[in-house]
C-alpha cells in the first residue's frame, strides 16, 4: 500500500485476488493461526526452507460473502491497530523504565545516594568532580586484571584434563549464560593459571562496541572453570574495592563512554586490552558505602524489573488476543455485527 507499481525478485510471491476475494481479508486469512499452521507445514528443504508455489495455492481459507469479508477486514483493521497501539505503549513503558534504571546507575555510581551533597575536583577529564569523602583511582591499583586462556595450543605429550570454560558468548551485560558451555582439554597447571574464583568481575576484550567491557561477577556457579582469553578476569583487592560496586561502575555510562571512547575499532568489531582495562579510572567511596550503594542498586533494579516482567506479560496477553480475534473472525467463530462495528467504532 502506498508504493505504487513496482516488482518483486525470485524470492517474493504475489497473491493477486480474484473477483469477489477481498485483499485485506485474505491477508488476514494467512496471518491467522489457520492459515500459518497450513503454510509451515508445507515448508519443504533441508538447510533451507521455502514454499512452492503450488503449496501456496493449496491452502485453504474460509470464504464467507464479499460483503461480509469487507466487514471483517474492517473489524480487524481498526480493533488490531487499537491493540498495537497498547503494545506500542507499553514497550514505550520498558524502555522509560530502562532510561530510569541507566540514569539511577550512573546517578548512584558517580555521586552516590546523596546527590545534592558537595562535589570535589577530581583533576581528571573522566569524571570531573565527585563526592567529597570519595577518590578516583585507577583499577590496576584496587585490582588484578588476568587474562585467559588462548585456544587451539597443543599439548602433545602432557596430561591433560577436562575443563569448562566460558566463552564471550557467556559473558552478558549484568549476568553469566550458561546455557551452552564449552570444555577444553589442558594440563592442570595451565588451567591453574585460568581458573575463576568466586568475585572475579568478568569483563570481554572484544566484540561489538558497546559490549567492551562489560562486567558481571561471578558467583562460582561452575567450579573448577577457566576463562577464554578474550574474557578479563578482573580480582578485586578485598579491602579495597566490593565486585559488585565494580561491576556496576562498568555497565554505568560513565563506564560505557571509557570503553568506548579507548576501544581499537575495525569495520565491524571493536576490543580493549588489559593495559586499557587496568587505566579505566574508578569513582571509590568507603567499602562500607560501596556495600550500601550495591544494595540500594540492587533493591532498585529488582523493583524495575519486576515492573518489566508486569509489562511484558500485558504485552504477551495483548499479542495472543490479536492473534485468536483475528482466528475467531476469519473462521466465522465471531460474528461480526452492527454491535461489533460500533464498538470499534466503525459505523454499520
Amino acid at each position: 500500500r502506498g508504493f505504487g507499481e513496482g516488482t518483486v525478485n525470485q524470492h517474493v510471491c504475489i497473491i493477486r485476488p480474484s473477483a469477489g476475494v477481498d485483499s485485506s481479508f485474505l491477508n488476514y486469512c494467512l496471518a491467522s493461526s489457520c492459515g500459518q499452521d497450513q503454510i509451515f507445514s508445507s515448508f519443504t528443504g533441508a538447510s533451507r526452507q521455502g514454499l512452492g508455489l503450488r503449496d501456496l495455492g493449496s491452502i485453504q481459507v474460509p470464504l464467507p460473502s464479499l460483503a461480509i469479508q469487507k466487514r471483517i477486514a474492517a473489524y480487524l483493521d481498526a480493533s488490531c491497530a487499537a491493540i498495537d497501539a497498547a503494545v506500542a505503549a507499553k514497550r514505550r513503558q520498558i524502555e522509560t523504565l530502562d532510561a530510569l534504571r541507566a540514569s539511577t546507575l550512573q546517578r548512584v555510581v558517580t555521586q552516590g545516594l546523596r546527590p545534592d551533597g558537595p562535589l570535589v575536583e577530581s583533576g581528571n577529564p573522566w569524571l570531573e568532580r565527585i563526592p567529597a569523602g570519595w577518590s578516583l583511582v585507577q583499577l590496576k591499583r584496587i585490582a588484578e586484571v588476568h587474562g585467559g586462556l588462548t585456544l587451539g595450543k597443543s599439548y602433545e605429550g602432557e596430561p591433560v584434563v577436562e575443563y569448562p570454560f566460558l566463552r564471550v558468548a557467556n559473558v552478558q551485560d549484568g549476568h553469566v549464560d550458561l546455557t551452552e558451555v564449552s570444555t577444553l582439554e589442558v594440563p592442570p597447571a595451565v588451567a591453574a593459571g585460568v581458573t575463576l574464583r568466586a568475585g572475579d568481575v568478568l569483563m570481554t576484550e572484544g566484540g561489538d562496541l558497546d559490549k567492551l567491557g562489560r562486567g558481571t561477577v561471578w558467583e562460582g556457579q561452575i567450579a573448577p572453570c577457566l576463562h577464554q582469553n578474550h574474557v578479563f578476569a578482573v580480582r578485586c583487592i578485598e579491602h579495597k574495592v566490593v565486585p559488585h560496586f565494580l561491576a556496576y561502575v562498568t555497565a554505568s555510562r560513565y563506564g560505557r563512554d571509557y570503553f568506548e571512547a579507548t576501544g581499537k575499532r575495525t569495520t565491524n568489531l571493536a576490543a580493549t586490552n588489559a593495559t586499557k582495562v587496568g587505566a579505566f579510572y574508578i569513582p571509590l567511596p568507603s567499602l562500607p558505602e560501596q556495600n550500601e550503594l550495591v544494595a540500594y542498586l540492587d533493591a532498585e533494579f529488582g523493583r524495575l524489573k519486576a515492573i518489566q516482567g508486569v509489562i511484558g506479560k500485558q504485552i504477551d496477553t495483548l499479542t495472543a488476543y490479536r492473534k485468536s480475534l483475528i482466528h475467531e473472525c476469519v473462521t466465522g467463530q465471531r460474528r461480526i455485527g452492527e454491535a461489533e462495528l460500533a464498538a470499534a467504532g466503525l459505523a454499520p
